[in-house]
């Protein structure tokens, strides 16, 4: 029991020594870029997954800077690539919402500007509500969402497939007589873009530059109808409150408040 109880204050002994460490290396990087750039405004330096990879608020800027380099930073967003998720977005997303709760999520998009045409539509019950996802046919974690997609009642999904690994696949699925068929059939597995090429005109080109122009970086990306979106794979119930709040928005925005 007393060797149970040693190793428990050497656990917390040791976690409370990496806290410290993490906590310093923080502070010092922060005092250390106030004090190189006192031009600049610097709120808070964050540990990322990246070893002495931080990330450094600048109000509502955010950079990256290595702690053995803090003479370079580079801007845009940190995606882990395994999961197809965006990391800084959500942060982004709560600093425009203390800034004013009512505004929209961070990075969204009008909506009704979407050519859908150049998408793969199918419907769930009635389709009233509306879910627009950036897919490639060969990301698992496109598979892996729709089952969830499925547990959706009443959801009308325009898919834009983007080829970001080849456009085999992706071709065959726009091409078949029955695109809602094929696209199931890929995602699980039973439909590959081996033999003869698939010709027919096809949409894949402009979905590249659709997604370049709208920041899709990985795949899936869902858009909601407020213009919201969610990068990487999200379960049936997050889709359900995206899609609560996308209602809710649309309709404070018909009857907005006296």
């Amino acid at each position: 029991m007393m060797k149970l109880t040693k190793l428990g204050l050497a656990a917390l002994a040791c976690a409370a020594t990496l806290g410290a460490y993490a906590s310093t290396a923080q502070d010092t990087l922060l005092a250390t870029l106030k004090q190189t750039y006192p031009g600049t405004a610097f709120d808070t330096v964050t540990a990322t997954p990246i070893p002495h990879v931080f990330e450094v608020w600048m109000g509502d800027n955010v950079g990256f800077v290595a702690d053995t380099r803090p003479d370079y930073m580079i801007f845009g967003r940190l995606v882990d690539l395994r999961a197809m998720r965006d990391l800084t977005a959500p942060k982004l997303q709560q600093r425009t919402k203390a800034a004013d709760p009512a505004a929209p999520t961070v990075a969204a998009i009008d909506v009704r500007q979407l050519p859908l045409a150049d998408a793969i539509v199918s419907t769930q019950g009635k389709g009233e509500r509306v879910l627009y996802l950036f897919t490639d046919p060969h990301c698992p974690y496109c598979r892996q969402l729709e089952p969830e997609l499925v547990k959706v009642p009443n959801l009308r999904i325009y898919n834009f497939m983007v080829p970001f690994q080849d456009q085999g696949l992706p071709l065959r699925i726009w091409c078949a007589t029955d695109r809602i068929a094929a696209w199931r059939s890929a995602v699980s597995g039973t439909l590959d873009g081996q033999g003869a090429p698939a010709q027919c005109a096809h949409p894949l080109d402009r979905n590249l530059a659709l997604a370049s122009k709208l920041g899709v970086q990985g795949t899936p990306t869902l858009f909601f109808a407020d213009g919201a979106r969610e990068t990487g794979f999200i379960s049936a119930s997050e889709i359900e409150a995206h899609l609560a709040q996308a209602a809710s928005r649309h309709q404070t925005s018909k009857n907005p408040k006296e």
